[in-house]
């Protein structure tokens, strides 16, 4: 670069510079052009790690990033669920169970919907500002107990056992259902339009968390995950924050469960139980404590081996298709990721996107 050439003209040419830039962009345009070619399971299994992903940040906040253990959080993810359906939900009759709607606008639906993820963590904030490791993790896990009790019980809400159905969303004029709207000759259904939605929202998400991780805050989380004490004494209200992470990752649940209602179509509240909870947890400890990249890892890994192990169940040896005896996937899944857990902890303890060092290099 020449003496002249302005500071910005030198990071951007210095950006440009970077393998990982380049990547970054063939990624991009691979997942913008992926809805033109992939059929509609590839599609619901991409939706399905986005929005894991999407939950999978909020509890990285919470548990990577401040230390604090969470076990609620499919409770959160619920609460955006079925708070979508009953805001945007018309009401009606459907098995014997009369459903409760009140008929708003579907977009308005999933904002208010995250806000009440929001204020169901922030009803239990004042616990988790003053409970810290084992202590916050059984009193997270009343949530999912609670939480399940309401779901299968409150059934003008949730449709019981069940379940209920899910309104589409509908933004500026788009309507996010299997209505075919044709792009560049290719029909669009409701799996290629949510995508481009949930990578939307997925990137925003990111982008926010990073900057959360990477500015003030994110240096007060991580001084109170690693020395509450010492955090206390140089001045960060570690209560606050601990609340305010604890909302924040409610609202990043909440965001994932209307995603994930969306691409069900039908909302059941087995679903949302403690296994939920327990994937969660594989998920940032897989792809890396306390990093938006070990998130979207994690939750792309466990989110996908049970999709692709029902998938191709024919195939594999030792798996049997769902209900014809033998290792189910979903359970041949959770014995993956079980080891998988077992050897992150053992050999990669900071994940599967914490850089390495160098033998050589000084600590």
């Amino acid at each position: 670069m020449s003496e002249t050439a302005t500071p910005f003209a030198y990071t951007v040419t210095a950006r440009l510079r970077r393998p990982r830039t380049w990547a970054w962009a063939a990624g991009s345009v691979l997942l913008l052009a992926l809805p033109f070619y992939l059929d509609r399971f590839w599609l619901q299994a991409g939706l399905f790690a986005m929005a894991a992903a999407i939950g999978a940040i909020g509890l990285n906040l919470l548990t990577g990033a401040t230390g604090q253990l969470s076990m609620g959080h499919a409770f959160f993810l619920a609460v955006g669920a079925y708070g979508y359906c009953v805001l945007a939900g018309e009401g009606g009759t459907e098995n014997g169970h009369t459903l409760s709607g009140l008929g708003l606008p579907s977009w308005l639906a999933a904002v208010l919907a995250v806000l009440l993820a929001g204020a169901a963590g922030g009803l239990f904030s004042p616990i988790a500002g003053r409970l810290r490791g084992a202590y916050l993790g059984i009193a997270t896990l009343a949530l999912i107990f609670i939480g399940q009790h309401v779901l299968f019980n409150a059934s003008s809400l949730t449709g019981g056992y069940n379940g209920r159905p899910v309104p589409p969303l509908s933004l500026f004029g788009l309507t996010f259902d299997d209505t075919e709207t044709v792009v560049a000759a290719v029909p669009f259904q409701s799996s290629e339009k949510l995508w481009y939605a949930a990578l939307l929202a997925l990137l925003l998400s990111g982008l926010f968390a990073r900057g959360v991780l990477r500015g003030r805050p994110g240096r007060a989380l991580n001084a109170i995950r690693d020395h509450r004490i010492a955090a206390g004494v140089m001045g960060v209200p570690v209560a606050r924050y601990r609340a305010g992470v604890f909302v924040l990752s409610s609202m990043y649940a909440g965001l994932a469960g209307v995603l994930l209602a969306l691409v069900f179509q039908r909302t059941v509240p087995e679903y949302f139980g403690m296994v939920l909870s327990l994937e969660y947890l594989a998920m940032i400890v897989i792809g890396g404590l306390g990093t938006v990249a070990g998130a979207v890892v994690g939750a792309a890994f466990v989110s996908l081996l049970p999709q692709l192990l029902t998938h191709y169940s024919d195939a594999l040896p030792l798996v049997a298709a769902p209900g014809t005896g033998g290792l189910a996937p979903g359970e041949a899944s959770r014995y993956l990721y079980g080891a998988a857990v077992v050897a992150a902890v053992l050999f990669l303890p900071g994940g599967l996107t914490r850089p390495r060092k160098n033998p050589g290099e000084k600590k």
